[in-house]
């Protein structure tokens, strides 16, 4: 089976990229400088901002689902991302290097069917797993430390 994860359009967020302090915060956005190579995870472009890059700490709806599992978390997105990532059949490194990764697998309600935690080489195996469940929809990848949404993965 093949899937592919994809980052968040970045046409979405293109609008607050440039804006004023001023003006991210009246949008509840806050600009911050990354100053490590790990740690600062561009949703658009699903890699690590590299120290001296910018960043907008924003909320997010990741699941707009009008289920139970609705949701919003906090999430970067790097103002230099200029297209969305797309990775087929691969595992970015933005995922691996995580200590643990959560892999959610939804039905078309945008209810959760199953979920487990993996680390490295154990996110794609978990991923075909899920995705094997014909009821499942979509996958979400969350960052299991702080909760915050990674990535979407779907069959393709």
């Amino acid at each position: 089976m093949t899937y592919v994860i994809s980052g968040l359009p970045v046409a979405e967020f293109q609008p607050l990229f440039g804006l004023s302090d001023t003006d991210l915060a009246a949008r509840g956005v806050i600009r911050m400088t990354a100053d490590a190579p790990l740690g600062f995870p561009c949703r658009i472009t699903l890699a690590d901002a590299r120290p001296g890059e910018t960043l907008l700490l924003l909320n997010h709806e990741y699941q707009p689902a009008r289920s139970p599992y609705r949701g919003r978390h906090a999430i970067f997105v790097n103002e230099a991302a200029a297209e969305t990532a797309r990775f087929v059949d691969e595992v970015p490194p933005v995922l691996t290097v995580r200590k643990a990764i959560s892999i959610r697998a939804f039905d078309e309600a945008g209810m959760i069917l199953d979920a487990d935690l993996a680390a490295g080489d154990e996110i794609e195996p978990l991923i075909l797993r899920l995705l094997d469940n014909p009821d499942a929809a979509y996958l979400h990848a969350h960052n299991a430390g702080r909760g915050c949404y990674a990535a979407r993965i779907d069959r393709s």
